[in-house]
């Protein structure tokens, strides 16, 4: 229960267990969105299709009313609130020294939240964990198991305590449903202790559009989901890490094909996220991408059928001076996320180095005008010292 693993992880490092609940509480009444805070630019809408060209039904059992998902700007930080049929849940919490998290959730009118997860003990991932778990009330927390000696991560423990709230360890082959909701564990499957990349990683599968979320777990870990043979295939895609370079490999990305992928970063943060090259590889593989960083919140609506996302404001992810691959020092992999440049290519730069400008390319055999305007325009390759 979650009194005697209070009382053993404050005294050993927060290092227990607590008992599981496997299905969330009773449904209950939506609340009522702030239509003022929301975006309103209506960026993209799809319809989902398969590969025999047909829209495929949704399920006449299950009654749809409606998902949101909201990609919440918190600066350098995670916070997706999802709302779908009388239902909430909340995937991470921003940063532990901000509060655009419980601000928003105030201003979407949020008085109950059914399900919290906190993908792993990060402080820019459960910052504000403590504080919504306080000031809302709380059906289940999710958390991977792994500790932290943190005071953030010792306050989210103490507001468990406090609320009552049941407490759920999930494992990867765990499933439930809620409402409509279908949500699947992918990851982990067991912890060792290595918080970030044994982040709680979730597929949700709303009809027929789905989600996935890996919190910031790593190349080896999306490997890992890859090579249990569970489904990955999803429409929306949200980034590893911040849309860093330690995420998002090129298998997973084929092993989702997302349509639309988004990433939660700070403005001109200190970490570089999102990387050039993990931008260049998702919208490689055929995906739009938008980030909190340039896009504001970000919402994606689905009546299980389509979808259409919707913005706060223009921009270019890594837009300025992190889109930039520069052909002086990038690896393989980075150098092969510019348009045009495969293996080989990438392999006869390397060799070739160092250029004085993009256009000295034309000096590696096979690469001509059209492959350098091809570059010059997607704008991702530069020249550094």
């Amino acid at each position: 229960m979650i009194w005697s693993l209070l009382a053993v992880v404050v005294l050993v490092l927060l290092a227990a267990c607590v008992e599981v609940s496997e299905k969330p509480k009773e449904e209950r009444e939506p609340a009522e969105a702030n239509q003022e805070s929301e975006p309103a630019k209506v960026e993209e809408s799809k319809d989902i299709e398969y590969s025999d060209g047909n829209k495929k039904p949704v399920g006449e059992e299950v009654a749809l009313e409606g998902l949101t998902v909201h990609y919440i700007n918190v600066g350098q930080g995670d916070s997706t609130l999802l709302e779908f049929d009388g239902f909430s849940m909340l995937i991470d919490a921003g940063n532990w020294n901000s509060k655009e998290a419980v601000d928003y959730l105030k201003q979407q009118e949020i008085k109950d939240i059914d399900i919290v997860v906190g993908t792993h003990p990060d402080a820019d991932h459960i910052g504000q964990l403590a504080q919504v778990i306080g000031e809302f009330e709380i059906g289940e927390v999710w958390m991977s198991g792994n500790t932290s000696s943190s005071n953030t991560f010792l306050n989210v423990l103490q507001a468990i305590e406090a609320s009552g709230s049941d407490y759920v360890e999930p494992r990867s082959g765990d499933v439930f449903d809620v409402g409509s909701m279908k949500i699947e564990v992918l990851y982990p499957d067991e912890i060792t202790g290595s918080a970030n990349e044994e982040s709680v990683s979730l597929k949700m599968t709303y009809g027929d559009v789905r989600f996935v979320f890996t919190g910031d777990a790593g190349i080896k870990q999306e490997q890992e989901m890859i090579d249990s043979g569970m489904d990955l295939d999803a429409e929306i895609l949200h980034l590893g890490h911040h849309g860093s370079n330690t995420s998002t490999s090129s298998a997973f990305l084929e092993a989702v094909t997302p349509e639309v992928a988004i990433y939660s970063a700070g403005d001109d943060n200190s970490y570089g996220h999102p990387h050039a090259e993990v931008i260049a590889a998702v919208e490689n593989a055929g995906a739009k991408v938008y980030g909190t960083d340039v896009n504001g919140t970000i919402l994606v609506k689905t009546d299980g059928k389509s979808y259409n996302v919707e913005i706060q404001q223009e921009g270019v992810p890594t837009e300025g001076e992190n889109r930039c691959i520069d052909l002086n020092v990038a690896s393989s992999a980075e150098l092969q996320g510019i348009s045009g440049i495969g293996k080989t290519y990438a392999q006869a730069i390397i060799d070739q180095r160092p250029f004085e400008s993009v256009e000295e390319l034309l000096d590696i055999k096979g690469i001509g005008q059209g492959t350098l305007s091809a570059i010059q325009e997607q704008g991702l390759a530069c020249v550094g010292g």
